[in-house]
């Protein structure tokens, strides 16, 4: 099977177990979780999401193409970000040592989270088991995801944008079902300018 075909079985699968339905949504109380960052110092998600608006991004790997196109576009808006008192995290289940090399890679300024036990990923509903054809493929390419994260399981977080107010409520989401489409920048800045016109 090609890597095409493999990955429209695998939303087949996908469709099957109910992320849509339980992933957290706008509106929903965002988890609170502590996760290391790639020098392996804690963070918890509500120290920085009480300092002004919070934008967090699920992406799988620094592997992943799409991930890391996505991680550079964000880069390219640090000064937007900063504009707007916003903070910006990339959390991923890569181990600290994997995010920090992923953060080089893509000359990352913002900070990047190790969701190797997969607490934010259970936490925002967004965690799934691989099929079993992708996990064929990406082992037969060198992709070996379960010692990349350190947690022995082909398990990821469907990519998702996440926007969080200072009360720890969720204003903006996208859950990215197709792995190749990621939330554009410019409707995520847009919410969050309209979360500071909100009296």
């Amino acid at each position: 099977m090609t890597p095409a075909g493999m990955l429209a079985e695998a939303d087949e699968v996908f469709d099957a177990t109910g992320i849509a339905a339980r992933a957290v949504r706008a509106g929903d109380s965002a988890p609170d979780v502590t996760l290391p960052d790639a020098a392996g110092s804690p963070v918890r998600l509500a120290d920085l999401w009480q300092r002004g608006p919070l934008v967090i991004v699920f992406y799988r790997g620094g592997w992943c193409t799409y991930c890391n196109l996505q991680l550079r576009a964000w880069q390219q808006q640090s000064a937007e970000l900063d504009r707007l008192g916003a903070t910006l995290v990339a959390i991923s289940p890569q181990t600290p040592d994997n995010s920090m090399s992923t953060a080089e890679a893509n000359a990352l300024a913002f900070t990047v989270l190790s969701d190797s036990a997969l607490d934010a990923a259970n936490g925002f509903g967004l965690a799934y088991a691989l099929h079993p054809d992708l996990v064929d493929y990406y082992g037969s390419v060198g992709t070996d995801i379960p010692v990349l994260n350190g947690n022995g399981q082909w398990v990821l977080p469907v990519p998702a944008t996440y926007v969080v107010d200072s009360a720890g409520r969720i204003r903006f989401a996208l859950i990215e079902e197709d792995v190749r489409r990621r939330a554009e920048p410019r409707d995520v800045l847009a919410a969050i300018e309209a979360l500071q016109q909100q009296p």
